[in-house]
């Protein structure tokens, strides 16, 4: 029972991950150009929280590590794009105290955790060392976009993030095999199909300002 219970936590981030993803797509489609829509960073907060939560409860140190890196990155976005300062305050202030209080638990049972993170019966060494690159990976995307849109002084979603997330999809829809993760599994394969079809739109939009210059 209480294994259903998790799995339903993280099926619902995915569930908001997708969400945003087709928020972000039809946007997308409709300018011809991939776009970087306020809806589709506050849908990555929420479902990024959820995960999070998942994380600690699978004992899943790739998982939370990936969450962490990210969350910052998203509400950044919020703030270029003037949207952060309009989200209620106390949606705010779960959404920067949520992590901060999780990680400071973690530290004050870091014994514990220590254990079932790295000693995870269920999670071999080779394959977390493997998960972790995996979410380095996926979340560096966000880094890359982060740094392209701080130079640009706006939200951004440029090539390299699209191509980033293929690469750091792959290498975790292939943990998630090994780890026997629906929940990954779902999620990132939606993802991938979503990753590539901004690929051809960006690559169409240069091709048609090359055509028209």
């Amino acid at each position: 029972m209480e294994n259903y219970y998790i799995y339903i936590i993280g099926f619902l981030a995915q569930a908001l991950f997708s969400a945003r993803l087709i928020a972000q797509w039809i946007k997308s489609e409709k300018a011809g150009d991939s776009l970087s829509p306020a809806i589709f960073w506050q849908l990555s907060i929420l479902a990024s929280w959820l995960l999070f939560i998942y994380g600690l409860l699978r004992n899943d140190f790739a998982i939370i590590i990936g969450q962490i890196i990210a969350y910052t990155i998203y509400i950044r976005n919020l703030q270029l794009q003037n949207q952060w300062s309009k989200l209620p305050l106390i949606t705010r202030i779960i959404a920067l105290s949520t992590p901060i209080i999780a990680f400071i638990s973690i530290l004050r049972n870091w014994d514990v955790h220590y254990q079932q993170f790295f000693h995870n019966e269920n999670v071999p060494l080779p394959l977390l060392i493997w998960g972790v690159a995996g979410q380095v990976t996926f979340t560096f995307r966000f880094i890359y976009q982060w740094i392209y849109s701080e130079r640009k002084g706006e939200s951004c979603l440029p090539l390299g993030f699209w191509i980033i997330s293929i690469v750091g999809s792959c290498m975790i829809l292939s943990y998630a095999i090994y780890r026997t993760d629906p929940v990954l599994f779902i999620g990132q394969g939606f993802g991938v199909l979503v990753y590539a079809r901004n690929i051809v739109l960006i690559r169409k939009k240069r091709l048609q300002l090359n055509t028209e210059n």
